[in-house]
Order: C-alpha cells, then structure tokens, then sequence
C-alpha cells in the first residue's frame, strides 16, 4: 500500500478562506483609491453649496489654470523623454555591456531606492548641490564656470525637470530592466551567424523588439511626473505654477481657496495620467506578446 507523501498533498482551504485572505486588499483599495475618486467626482461637480454645477470644468479654460496644465504637460514630457534615454542607455550598459558582474546588482539597488526618494529630502538635496550656494556651485564657480551667470536656476523649468530626473532615470531602468532580459542570446547568435553587423543587430532585431517596452516605460514615466507635487512643492514653493501646486492651493490655500475647483483640476489630471497608463498597458500587452 503506497501513500503520497504528506509534503506532496494539497491542502484546500474553504472559500471563504480565501476570500478573507484578500479582504485587506480590497478594503485598503475601496479606503484610499475607489473612495477619494468618487469623491474628487462628486465634487467637481457642485458649487460652493453642494449644488449640481458644470461651472468648475468651464473654469478650467481660464488662462492661469490652462498655463499650469501646459506647464505641467511640458515638465513631464522633458522629464520622460530624457529620464527615457538616459535609463535605457544606463540599462543596456549595465545588462549588456560586458561590465563586471557586480555592476547589474548594484545598480538594481540604487534604483530601487532613487526611484522612490522624492519630496523635501530630494529638494533639500538639490538645494544642496547646485543651488546658488550649492556644492557643485560653488566647485565650478573656482573653475571658472558660473552656471547662474549663464541662465541656470535650480528654481525654473530645466531645473525642476533635471530635480524629477533624479527618480526618473532610477524607474525607467527598473521598468525597462525584464525587456532587455527579455532579448534571446539565441537572436545574436543568429544574426551573427547570417554575417549581420552589431549595428544591423540592433537596428532590426533587437531595438524593434525593445521600443514598445521603451515607450510604453516612457508613458509610466510622464504620468509618474505628471502626478508629483512634494517635490516641486518643496522646491519651489507655490511661485511655480504648475498643475498639482493649482490643486493644492485650491484645496489647502488661504488665497485661491475653491475645493470644488480644485477637485474639477484633479480630474482633469486623473484623465490625463488615465490615458497615459492605458497606453502604457496596451503597449505593455504587446511586449509581452512579442516574447
């Protein structure tokens, strides 16, 4: 008489067990995702007494808040683009490069932790380093380069756009890090074998097979940026107009103090981070076909 081992035998828990299991899931989902969007809904969609309104979309053409979507758009576009380049370069060197061993690991960690640090420590940080008085600063001023006296500010468009760069090129390597593994060694060697070039091989095999993964990590990118507003906050304060220092100083300000506008600005930038992200999974879709 023979008896499967016990290791080998499963055991089916009920139903309920289960359900309970992903019951913190759902709560936690329902208290700090479903619940703040439907109300961000529901608000922007009354006035001041809780009235049925349309007024605080129409308010969204006003200049000032149209300035701060365009700046914002223009902000997260530069930031994706060069965080993009940046990190997929950064990753293929790493990855593909034929550079020691412990480069890979290294530089996973790094991301892993650049990628999540924002907000007034990362302000502080760059305050630090290439504010007026800033370290590299002042390192370039005794080497006879003023970087203030050219038309830099660590305070305006490029400033901020190099700031968000920091976690932007970190993430862009962790996303764009299971493409790159994705690329069979088998694809080289086939290339090779039929006389094709390095140049011919990434030009035909093996960047046509990266670029939906590429772009797709660049939408991720755009909409990560989009949605930041600590760091800027911490940056530069409320004198940089942008669109989630607007949101802000709707909600929490003294001066421009309208909720229900301000919710009506969050939703027109829960659309314009939507889109993004279903684009991004679309193409992500698609990757995942290609392998």
């Amino acid at each position: 008489m023979t008896s499967a081992p016990a290791a080998s035998r499963r055991i089916r828990l009920p139903d309920w067990a289960a359900w309970l299991g992903v019951a913190p899931f759902f709560v936690f989902a329902a208290m700090f995702l479903i619940a703040p969007t439907a109300w961000l809904l529901v608000g922007a969609f009354q006035d001041g007494d809780g009235a049925f309104t349309l007024a605080n979309f129409v308010r969204l053409g006003q200049p000032s808040i149209r300035l701060s979507y365009a700046l914002s758009l223009e902000i997260s576009a530069a930031s994706a683009a060069l965080g993009a380049l940046f990190g997929l370069a950064l990753a293929l060197a790493a990855l593909r490069g034929g550079l020691p061993e412990w480069v890979r690991p290294t530089l996973m960690t790094f991301s892993g932790v650049a990628s999540n640090f924002a907000g007034v420590p990362l302000a502080f940080a760059f305050m630090a380093t290439l504010g007026r008085l800033g370290l590299v600063t002042v390192l370039l001023r005794t080497l006879g380069v003023d970087l203030y006296a050219h038309g830099f500010n660590v305070l305006t468009f490029w400033g901020l756009t190099i700031t968000y760069l920091y976690f932007q090129i970190p993430l862009m390597v962790l996303v764009v890090t299971p493409a790159i593994d994705g690329l069979r060694r088998e694809w080289k060697e086939a290339a090779e074998t039929l006389g094709a070039s390095a140049f011919q091989y990434w030009r035909m095999i093996a960047l046509p097979v990266l670029w939906p993964s590429a772009l797709g990590a660049a939408l991720l990118l755009f909409a990560n940026a989009f949605g930041a507003i600590a760091t800027a906050y911490a940056l530069t304060g409320s004198s940089f107009n942008i669109a989630p220092i607007l949101l802000y100083a709707q909600i929490r300000g003294d001066v421009l103090h309208d909720p229900n506008l301000g919710y009506a600005v969050a939703v027109g930038m829960l659309a314009i981070t939507g889109l993004t992200n279903l684009a991004y999974l679309a193409l992500r879709s698609r990757t995942e076909r290609l392998r």
